[in-house]
């Protein structure tokens, strides 16, 4: 696998493990670590033996946001250069929100800023109870913008208004209550419930779960009822008919594993 500058990946059992790698600086995101997020993602998901993908922050903390060395370089920048890397940024969120395989955030510490892009991008987020959340953009005269279409998806406007306004810290259970987390726990706890999600993951067939994702999506963005009717009407036809759905039905009825469970 590729060696990075600024992560680290390791694959290993069909989960590949993304890891950000600036402990010192409590994992925040430079250019260079944008860039070879989007990368990683990207070659996982074209890597056959790879199923699941884990994203978490090495060190004392998931991520703290925007590193202050590329703060004070962006500063400086004109509105074109400040457009172009806004795009950058988004296109990280978009290709983690888009991967065709399962997400998962594992969050400690603080998640700051666009931390919480990152997280909100992965279908499935867990949290250490300790952890620090805030959306601290408007502190410094800056706002959400790249991560709102994330983070706005999980939590809704009343809760993005209250914690994008304010720009206060907050704790794992708050994140969990407006929906930012999917779970928090102790952090004795933590990689013993990640283990138990990868199981349950990986005992679900690969396409359907590439389907379902593609699913969820489908029924949010179509506003024509009729619409979502007829296509979940085929979708259900056509994954019966499916070899994962034919092997799936079998597998039930005989009484034994589906193929793709180890």
């Amino acid at each position: 696998m590729k060696t990075y500058k600024q992560i680290i990946t390791e694959l290993k059992t069909q989960v590949i493990t993304i890891a950000l790698n600036r402990p010192e600086v409590h994992n925040a995101m430079n250019a260079e670590m944008i860039a070879e997020l989007k990368e990683a993602f990207v070659e996982a998901e074209k890597n056959e033996e790879v199923r699941i993908i884990v994203l978490r922050g090495n060190g004392k903390s998931f991520c703290a946001g925007a590193d202050l060395n590329y703060m004070k370089e962006i500063a400086s920048f004109g509105l074109e250069e400040n457009y172009q890397d806004g795009l950058r940024l988004a296109a990280l969120f978009q290709t983690i929100y888009e991967c065709s395989k399962p997400t998962i955030a594992v969050v400690h510490g603080a998640a700051f800023g666009g931390a919480n892009g990152l997280l909100a991008a992965c279908d499935i987020a867990i949290a250490e109870e300790q952890t620090t959340f805030a959306f601290s953009e408007v502190k410094l005269g800056i706002i959400p913008a790249t991560i709102s279409p994330f983070v706005i998806r999980r939590i809704g406007e009343f809760a993005a208004k209250d914690l994008m306004m304010t720009g206060r810290r907050f704790k794992a259970q708050e994140a969990f209550s407006c929906h930012l987390v999917n779970k928090y726990l102790p952090a004795a706890g933590m990689d013993e419930y990640l283990d138990k999600l990868i199981c349950q993951l990986l005992t679900s067939a690969p396409e359907a779960v590439r389907e379902t994702k593609k699913l969820i999506d489908f029924v949010l963005q179509e506003e024509d009822e009729g619409k979502v009717i007829d296509r979940t009407a085929q979708w259900i036809a056509e994954r019966r008919a499916s070899e994962e759905g034919q092997e799936g039905m079998s597998a039930f009825l005989e009484k034994r594993k589906p193929h793709w469970v180890k």
